[in-house]
């Protein structure tokens, strides 16, 4: 990321006196500027003073949610009951400022099967947060871990998240990255350029970050439908951050470089092979509600990848130079993200968690993968075989679960396989399917056993050689 910094600012502060400057020396400043802050907030980590690297969206977001710790879980609660009353309002009170407002009409205005899910969070965040009905639903490892542990944290990356975007997104980023690693996305894994910051933005940041931004990407025409779904599926990569977490849980936190080196190269292998097969290959190259495609990658004689990068740069910031339009927009990211993908995360991520800590139906589905690794030799076969499953419900259960399991090389297949299927309904998954990147959860369920299956034997093969 230095060195796209260095370029960047390199070829701005070269190009600003060039014959083919088409816009303002202004303009230059209009799209650098706010480029480095938004690099700077996204993508820079640093020392945050707990002993890790964090970027700066993720320390805000802890100072934020450490400030508002005890309210949080109400304030969920609160969001979640207004994300469910704003349907009812708009589809049977129907005031004209909802129905005649696009943005409320895009966040209302849903199908029988969303307002399900929003009125099935509704019952669940009160039976939480009250301790009303059944143990299993609101102990700590289902409903609790989902409204005291994952909401708060969502609460606080989206509300940074969603104002600071604009960003990444309104000034010429994305569109400088995109002349620059075309040549590179394209062949490898059929994206666009400007994917790559989706993949840094989670890799650094937090993989519902990624959803976030490649859902804006999506909606506003510069991502198909095929491409979106790839990227959200296959780009919203665990951060390093959490990956420590994971490791820690199996008791090989000294062996990282191991451990992220392994992942990178099996997430690398998985991102060049998921495009090109189902259910991925077979998503539509049209975009969202009809719209033509935003997005030209053809680069024009005179000019090199870097130099119309900056051009394409310039003029995007011109167009978006007004703050309180900036404002307005990250505020709508913020209520958009907050009122359409809550409730999704608290329905379905709840009720994942409660199938597997209350039920066999994981060990069931797992029990098909004993053979595979028993044919791979790792050891205590049929004990990581339900960790291979139970991971779609939460991402942290496949550490848990492997607690007990005395072989050093079987926990650390289990934590880097968690890592890289990277589909789990209690984060990734609840947001994608509150998105409007256009994936089913039966496209999750099965992108989910693929990367397993794509990824578990080169992992067991590392781990050979490692151990």
């Amino acid at each position: 990321m230095n060195h796209v910094v260095f370029l960047l600012i390199y070829e701005v502060i070269s190009l600003s006196n060039s014959n083919q400057a088409q816009t303002s020396n202004i303009s230059i400043w209009k799209f650098l500027i706010p480029s480095l802050i938004g690099i700077g907030l996204f993508m820079i980590p640093f020392h945050s003073g707990e002993g890790v690297y964090k970027i700066a969206v993720s320390v805000l977001a802890d100072w934020l949610g450490g400030l508002l710790e005890g309210a949080l879980p109400a304030t969920m609660m609160v969001i979640i009951f207004i994300s469910l009353l704003g349907v009812i309002i708009q589809k049977w009170v129907k005031p004209k400022w909802m129905t005649e407002s696009p943005f409320f009409v895009n966040l209302f205005d849903i199908n029988p099967l969303w307002f399900t899910i929003r009125f099935l969070a509704a019952v669940l965040v009160v039976m939480v947060f009250f301790n009303i009905g059944p143990e299993w639903v609101h102990d700590d490892y289902t409903g609790g871990l989902l409204l005291y542990d994952l909401l708060p944290i969502l609460f606080t990356i989206f509300l940074f998240a969603g104002l600071f975007l604009p960003l990444l997104l309104n000034f010429g980023l994305l569109e400088f990255i995109g002349s620059l690693l075309t040549k590179v996305m394209r062949p490898l894994f059929k994206l666009p350029g400007r994917s790559s910051v989706d993949a840094l933005t989670s890799w650094l940041g937090d993989g519902t970050l990624g959803v976030v931004l490649t859902n804006k990407q999506y909606e506003e025409g510069f991502y198909s439908k095929r491409e979106a779904a790839i990227i959200g599926t296959t780009f919203s990569i665990v951060s390093i951050t959490f990956s420590l977490v994971v490791l820690e849980y199996v008791g090989l936190d000294h062996m990282f470089l191991q451990f992220y080196g392994t992942i990178f190269l099996a997430g690398l292998v998985a991102a060049i092979i998921m495009p090109r097969i189902p259910p991925l290959s077979l998503k539509p190259n049209t975009y969202a509600n009809g719209q033509e495609g935003q997005l030209d990658e053809s680069i024009p004689a005179g000019y090199s990848s870097a130099s119309w990068g900056v051009k394409l740069a310039k003029e995007r910031a011109e167009k978006n130079s007004n703050f309180v339009e900036f404002f307005k927009s990250g505020f709508k990211n913020v209520l958009d993200m907050w009122l359409g993908v809550v409730p999704v995360v608290m329905a379905i991520g709840t009720i994942g968690v409660i199938i597997a800590e209350y039920t066999p139906v994981f060990t069931w589905l797992g029990s098909p993968f004993v053979p595979l690794l028993q044919l791979l030799q790792v050891p205590e076969a049929a004990a990581a075989a339900e960790t291979l499953v139970v991971g779609f419900a939460d991402m942290l259960l496949p550490a848990i679960f492997a607690g007990g399991i005395e072989s050093e090389m079987t926990r650390f297949i289990i934590a880097c396989v968690s890592v890289t299927q990277l589909i789990y309904l209690s984060e990734v998954g609840g947001v994608l399917l509150g998105s409007k990147i256009p994936v089913k959860f039966r496209d999750l369920v099965l992108i989910f056993l693929l990367r397993t299956l794509i990824t578990l034997p080169i992992i067991t093969l590392i781990a050979h050689m490692i151990f």
